[in-house]
């Protein structure tokens, strides 16, 4: 977590310990959604540190492996004695039940997929539900108690179960003593963060409210006082730099820093030849014109092309791209100093890095997740940075981040816009990136964007755009021959960017489309629709 967002501890919170769960992410959506907030914290956390944070309640993430395998991801046992309401899925009911002396082994049959499974007690976690519930599973091994001890069975109280999950579902409770704290453990085998799980959303939230007993007071506003409170006490008198691109989580930070410091801030727009037709334009009107903030325009076309020239692996063109962006920050830094008479110092950057960006530079909770690709404000700055980094977004989701920008009172049209990549177009030009594949590129996303307008679809997906592929093929254009580029389409609905589906878009405006870019743009003969979805692929090509 970066220093920015501590103050969060302070709130009522529900801390999830992520054991590598692809849906781990989705657990802390679903709490949120609830009305609580949450945050994923390393597996290994210390049940002290755990403690000293004072959470309303503890789950336990599924996760890949198997709890008997060597170097699997093992909490703190200790957590087991905080006297903390604790919730197990897949892999955490494992973990747990082995801890608390229960048995994990192989299950004869394995799940996956949906499972009707029957409700025995509905006290607490599966308040209300129905006695046939359909659960999503996904697992391999299971919980028995066969040979556990015999206090232990004592405790445990078999909840729900299916025809090959004896111990689908299961509350383990442990009195008080003069040295121990009580005990209240739920686990299911199966994953209610899931829409799979129909009545998932209804579980997590008798878990926080009639097990935890939530107050259930996140809320958007409440969250950007907290957070402009905590960015005034770590700033004090200094200056913040902030990148701003005209996406919507960077003019959420530049908004958000506005209302905490004022002129304190100094927002640093990078023309860097990578971005969006009329980009610009937007920019300056909406940050310079309407919020009045310090909005300093970097002329850096000629600088970044130069460091993209022959570069075709798309890392590298990260890494470049990151390092340029520091360079044009640390000269305005030297520049807002002069302009003070030489002193103060630019003491910190602020980012609009989201959570995603985290987990898919291979910086997850769990330190187990792969490093998918480099983000230029995660992975891709220099080692020797001069700056602080503030990165207040870091634990939100993109439907929070926009959520918030309505507080702040961000146009619609910047709240709403689709994200766009830090490193630009850089990415959606496959192979070199030159000025003339860059123009080529815009005209076709401009096409694209205003059709997709047109047609009142640009709310209903949530990226859109085109890529420039390295691919040239024939064609027929009048009675000649054409040996020209080939445009991709992309276009995905997603709730929080870590999957995604592609979208359905009718044939016609598909056919449109690809009439107009062929037309109208010189130099391209065909249009291609990406009909792939994350996972496996990612949303952007590079």
């Amino acid at each position: 977590m970066s220093q920015a967002n501590t103050h969060h501890d302070q709130r009522q919170t529900v801390l999830i310990l992520d054991f590598g769960s692809q849906t781990a992410q989705l657990i802390a959506r679903r709490v949120r959604e609830a009305g609580v907030f949450s945050l994923l914290i390393r597996p290994d956390t210390p049940a002290a540190e755990i403690a000293a944070r004072k959470p309303a309640g503890i789950i336990l993430s599924g996760g890949p492996a198997s709890v008997y395998e060597p170097g699997a991801p093992v909490c703190d046992p200790a957590i087991f004695d905080l006297g903390i309401p604790i919730l197990g899925i897949c892999y955490g009911m494992q973990l747990a039940g082995r801890l608390l002396g229960a048995t994990v082994r192989k299950a004869d049959h394995r799940e996956f997929g949906r499972a009707s499974m029957t409700v025995r007690d509905r006290a607490g976690l599966l308040h209300a539900l129905p006695e046939h519930a359909t659960v999503w599973m996904s697992h391999g091994d299971q919980v028995s108690l066969d040979d556990a001890p015999a206090h232990l069975k004592a405790q445990t109280t078999i909840l729900a179960s299916t025809p090959t999950c004896p111990l689908a579902a299961v509350r383990i409770t442990r009195e008080p003593t003069t040295s121990t704290k009580p005990l209240t453990f739920y686990g299911v085998q199966f994953h209610p963060e899931v829409t799979h799980t129909p009545q998932g959303a209804d579980i997590i939230e008798n878990f926080l409210y009639e097990v935890c007993r939530c107050a259930g007071d996140w809320r958007m506003a409440d969250y950007l006082e907290s957070t402009v409170q905590a960015i005034r006490a770590r700033v004090g008198k200094d200056r913040v730099l902030c990148g701003l691109s005209g996406g919507v989580d960077s003019s959420v930070v530049a908004a958000l820093l506005h209302k905490a410091i004022g002129p304190q801030l100094t927002c640093v727009f990078v023309d860097n030849g990578l971005l969006r037709l009329n980009e610009r334009r937007l920019v300056e009107h909406t940050f310079g014109d309407h919020f009045h903030i310090d909005l300093r325009t970097a002329d850096e076309e000629h600088a970044f092309l130069s460091d993209l020239a022959g570069i075709t692996d798309p890392q590298e063109k990260r890494k470049r791209i990151g390092h340029r962006f520091i360079e044009v920050f640390n000269q305005h830094a030297a520049q807002i100093v002069a302009e003070a008479g030489g002193t103060g110092t630019v003491k910190f950057l602020a980012q609009g890095t989201l959570y995603p960006d985290v987990i898919e530079s291979g910086h997850g909770h769990a330190g187990t997740s792969a490093g998918i690709k480099l983000h230029h404000n995660v992975g891709g700055l220099p080692k020797d940075l001069r700056f602080e980094l503030i990165e207040p977004l870091r634990d939100l989701f993109k439907d929070e981040v926009r959520k918030l920008g309505e507080v702040l009172g961000l146009p619609e049209k910047i709240v709403w816009r689709h994200p766009f990549p830090g490193p630009g177009l850089a990415v959606r030009v496959l192979g070199e990136v030159t000025r003339e594949r860059l123009d080529t590129l815009r005209l076709c996303d401009q096409i694209l964007l205003d059709e997709i307008y047109a047609a009142d679809l640009y709310r209903a997906t949530s990226q859109v755009f085109a890529v420039l592929l390295p691919v040239k093929s024939v064609g027929v254009m009048g009675d000649g021959r054409t040996y020209d580029n080939t445009i991709a389409i992309r276009a995905v609905t997603t709730e929080d960017f870590m999957t995604a589906d592609w979208a359905r878009l009718p044939y016609d405006l598909l056919a449109r489309i690809s009439t107009r870019i062929i037309n109208e743009v010189p130099g391209v003969n065909r249009v291609v629709y990406d009909i792939s979805s994350k996972p496996p692929a990612t949303i952007e090509w590079e």
